[in-house]
């Protein structure tokens, strides 16, 4: 085995990809989490809220459900159900393409902008203190190494 894979962790068998595939892991259970908890309170899972931010960024056009899915940060296999949530709660709405009726639109309501609104402070000093301790250089360096990560799979 090549001095790059060999074990980093006292001979337990591990290779250094696998090591940086555990701590992968681990640093986006422990993000998720705290995220989850910033959400708890506005009784949104991150999922949905991830959501209502791609909606927001989709303006006064809006998106059909394919488009959404294909935004996400993270695989939903039941958009529609999840969709159908935020709709219950006025979050969202969705309408029938003025040009193509086989189309069904999703939009933010003043309801979810103003929810998206109310959380964006609070999302942005969780993120601060989640990773404001690392520079500028070590940032674009994290967001770099990563996206060459997934771009083996794009």
């Amino acid at each position: 085995m090549s001095q790059a894979k060999r074990s980093t962790n006292g001979g337990g068998g591990r290779t250094l990809e696998q090591e940086a595939f555990l701590s992968i892991l681990k640093t986006s259970d422990v993000l998720q989490t705290e995220i989850a908890d910033l959400l708890k309170p506005a009784e949104l899972s991150p999922t949905q809220y991830n959501v209502l931010r791609i909606l927001r960024s989709a303006g006064a056009d809006g998106l059909p459900c394919g488009h959404i899915s294909e935004r996400m940060l993270t695989h939903d296999p039941d958009m529609t159900r999840l969709l159908d949530r935020l709709e219950k709660r006025d979050l969202i709405e969705r309408a029938r393409d003025k040009t193509d009726r086989r189309i069904v639109r999703t939009h933010l309501t003043p309801a979810g902008r103003n929810l998206l609104a109310e959380l964006d402070e609070p999302v942005m000093k969780l993120h601060q203190s989640q990773l404001g301790h690392l520079n500028q250089r070590e940032l674009n360096s994290l967001v770099e190494l990563l996206g060459q990560a997934r771009r083996r799979t794009e």
